[in-house]
């Protein structure tokens, strides 16, 4: 068969070649590349089959299309919804929050167990999300400590990916090699199977993003606090006030030093109790119901409270997004996530002189003003006696639909870019259990990982944490199309022989130094690979020669497989190598060649590395 069709695995090898540029220089977009690929494979393979031995062409389109039903590449898309889940209800700003508060003593410290943090959180869902929740929390820490935002952002993405090579659910690398594992007939590969050299490798690989990388960086482009939002850094100050209701969490707080603790983020500007207004300082003031608090904060302050479910605003969003609210003279529409916006008085508007009472704002609109901020002085006193002027800026909260009906409002002006979706917090549980169920299925063998992953997504939107809008959101397109048609090539690679064919070459070109040195010399192929393809194509390319390899040697083949997980997830040294790199290169201010600075290094310590562990742990 080898002789047959050598022919068509030349041109399949070139197919892999085009692959590898086309992916590399990005003229065209992923997806349009990948779209390229698969159609040359189908029409070639229409016009020149490869017959097997029962007269079937094995190279069919049912046969080069299989990949897009793949069930690791299901499971990844399924992960990547229930991700999404967990990002989009904060499920996971607790421990982060929780983190970033320890940072008031020891800076550095802190810094580096929220890395850890990042890379145990890794293990066990999508990096990329969880770089994502990260970005907002270290740049946070940053501006705290004055550090910038290369010394951080760089160091996030590698910890992300490291956590991610220690199990199997840890990144579509990991999964859509076990996928092609299953496709040859292996045993299947269980979560933890290769987390002893994983802990092992992400372990060096740690110490040297979080001693070393950040001496490596350029310290380029702005402070950190530029990271955290289109307010983090300015300080704008936004009037709010807290109604204390019978069972709001402030009652029976009293002062210490002149601070209500649970507000030390906010500066209590004044308490109305009934008719008498109490100023600062505050000595022995302790807050029953009926107070109002009038407190002055940052938006990013008031959108954790929001986010952190703290219920300092209880009672107040509860009746003021009761069910019969009008908007724009009709109904308001049920359901619908929360965004949080910045509107501007416009000059000549109605609402200039009157108070956010008077115009029933929230009976025009639907939505609720959580804080008005002036630029000229700040304001001392109630939120509903304060006339509004031309220029204040107000901090709405209020259902999408409703917001984006404020771009036909004459009396404000929508700032577009300042919409933020705040997260349920209520949901969040949901999401943790579903997430929980799902991994805890898994562990205990009762299903496997693309049945538990699919079953979890379906719960997610069944259980209402996302939409089935937000959810097909969730799915990146280039994922499943580029892994979908890099699959059809390596299934032409394995019909055609061309995995025989390198496997063969490899083991003569090295036959005389024994399994450790090939092995290696694999392991630093893949790694190289992995930086100018992509990893997902890169595992799903190599998996496939790795077994054959390791068939050649008479070796486990499972040995070179977890070889071409590790070096497929070596994605250090470009940009375009991972996804959570082009994420922190924009925060990060990075350009091109400081990833190959601090990636290289790493991808060497990490080759050698393993080349001298491996041989002992697996008794080559």
């Amino acid at each position: 068969m080898e002789i047959a069709y050598a022919w068509q695995m030349w041109v399949t090898y070139g197919l892999i070649l085009a692959a590898v540029v086309l992916f590399s220089i990005e003229r065209l977009s992923l997806e349009l590349s990948a779209l390229g690929i698969l159609v040359a494979l189908l029409v070639f393979f229409y016009f020149f089959p490869v017959i097997g031995e029962d007269g079937r062409n094995l190279l069919g389109s049912t046969a080069l299309l299989a990949g897009f039903a793949n069930p690791a590449l299901i499971a990844v898309l399924a992960l990547l919804v229930v991700g999404h889940g967990m990002f989009q209800t904060g499920a996971l700003d607790g421990a982060a929050r929780y983190v970033a508060d320890l940072g008031s003593t020891r800076p550095r410290t802190t810094i580096f167990f929220t890395f850890l943090l990042v890379a145990v959180i890794s293990a066990f869902l999508n990096n990329t999300p969880v770089a994502v929740m990260f970005i907002p929390v270290l740049a946070t820490l940053a501006m705290r400590f004055g550090q910038r935002a290369p010394k951080v952002m760089m160091t996030l993405s590698y910890v992300s990916i490291l956590g991610g090579m220690t199990t199997l659910i840890g990144s579509s690398t990991n999964l859509l090699a076990a996928g092609v594992v299953m496709t040859s007939h292996l045993p299947p590969i269980g979560i933890f199977d290769f987390v002893v050299p994983g802990i092992f490798l992400a372990s060096i690989g740690f110490l040297y993003s979080t001693l070393v990388v950040p001496h490596l960086v350029p310290d380029r482009g702005g402070a950190a606090m530029d990271l955290s939002g289109p307010d983090a850094g300015g300080g704008k100050q936004y009037i709010a006030q807290l109604e204390i209701t019978a069972d709001h969490p402030l009652v029976g707080v009293s002062s210490k030093a002149g601070l209500f603790p649970p507000l030390r983020d906010m500066t209590v500007r004044m308490i109305q109790r009934g008719e008498h207004p109490i100023l600062p300082p505050f000595e022995d003031v302790t807050l029953i119901p009926g107070d109002v608090v009038i407190v002055a904060a940052t938006r990013q302050t008031l959108t954790e409270a929001l986010k952190s479910g703290s219920r300092i605003f209880e009672g107040m969003l509860e009746e003021r997004f009761a069910e019969g609210v009008e908007t724009n003279g009709g109904p308001a529409k049920p359901g619908g996530e929360l965004i949080l916006a910045e509107t501007v008085v416009a000059p000549g508007s109605r609402m200039i002189g009157q108070t956010i009472e008077q115009i029933a704002f929230r009976h025009q609109t639907g939505c609720i003003v959580l804080g008005i901020q002036r630029r000229s002085r700040m304001i001392r006193t109630l939120l509903n006696d304060i006339r509004l002027e031309a220029g204040d800026v107000l901090l709405v909260l209020g259902k999408g639909v409703q917001v984006q009906d404020l771009r036909h409002n004459r009396d404000v002006l929508l700032l577009e870019w300042s919409a933020t979706e705040l997260p349920d917090p209520k949901l969040a549980h949901r999401a943790l259990g579903i997430f929980g169920a799902m991994v805890a299925v898994v562990l205990l063998g009762l299903v496997p990982i693309e049945i538990a992953s699919v079953a979890a997504a379906g719960a997610i939107i069944a259980a209402g944490v996302l939409n089935v809008r937000q959810a097909a959101r969730a799915i990146d397109r280039r994922i499943f199309l580029m892994v979908g048609a890099m699959l059809g090539v390596a299934a032409a690679l394995e019909a055609t022989g061309g995995a025989r064919a390198i496997a063969e070459a490899s083991v003569v070109m090295f036959s005389g130094f024994g399994v450790p040195i090939i092995l290696s010399a694999f392991f630093f192929a893949t790694a190289v690979t992995t930086n100018v393809l992509t990893n997902n194509a890169t595992a799903v390319l190599f998996t496939p020669i790795a077994i054959s390899t390791a068939t050649q040697l008479g070796v486990d083949p499972m040995v070179f497989v977890y070889a071409v997980i590790f070096a497929a997830n070596c994605s250090f040294a470009t940009p375009m190598g991972y996804q959570t790199n082009l994420l922190v290169m924009g925060p990060g201010h990075y350009e091109f060649r400081d990833f190959v600075r601090t990636g290289t290094p790493l991808v060497i310590l990490l080759w050698l590395a393993y080349s001298l562990f491996a041989p002992w742990y697996y008794g080559l």
